[in-house]
């Protein structure tokens, strides 16, 4: 009963041992020159920056690299599907449009809510209150004028 576990048992050892095998090698083997713009953090072109801790860290590309996962993975249902087509007939083909429909759904949203936007979010600024500018020649009602002699 064990012995027809044994050929997994000896794959599983040989992918492990190859890993480890694999890994000491580069680490033995690879060049050793490190250089400040080597040791210096990259991500996607994206220079980093350190933000202040009462700062949200942008997290956009992270967002953006979900989404695109998320809607690759839903079109590759539809491979089974093309596959299958002529079986499933009439049947298969309502499904996949509901299924379309739904992806298209989340595509329009993720649209709207700027989910796929690489620019900065757009922040509603405050202007400052302006007063209009007297016309020209109109006196200054400010201060109550004061006629010498009036009384």
């Amino acid at each position: 009963m064990l012995s027809d576990y044994l050929p997994i048992v000896l794959l599983v050892a040989l992918a492990a041992g190859f890993a480890i095998a694999s890994l000491a090698a580069s680490s033995l083997l690879r060049p050793n020159r490190p250089t400040p713009a080597k040791r210096s953090p990259y991500e996607s072109g994206i220079v980093a920056e350190r933000v202040p801790a009462d700062q949200r860290f942008p997290v956009k590309f992270y967002l953006v690299a979900m989404l695109f996962i998320v809607f690759d993975i839903e079109t590759i249902f539809l491979f089974p599907w093309a596959v299958s087509f002529r079986r499933l007939g009439l049947f298969g083909l309502v499904e996949m449009v509901v299924f379309v429909a739904l992806v298209f759904v989340a595509y329009v949203y993720v649209w709207k809510k700027g989910g796929l936007d690489w620019g900065a979010p757009a922040r509603p600024t405050r202007r400052p209150a302006t007063h209009p500018a007297p016309p020209p020649g109109a006196a200054d009602n400010s201060a109550p004028s004061e006629v010498a002699g009036a009384r």
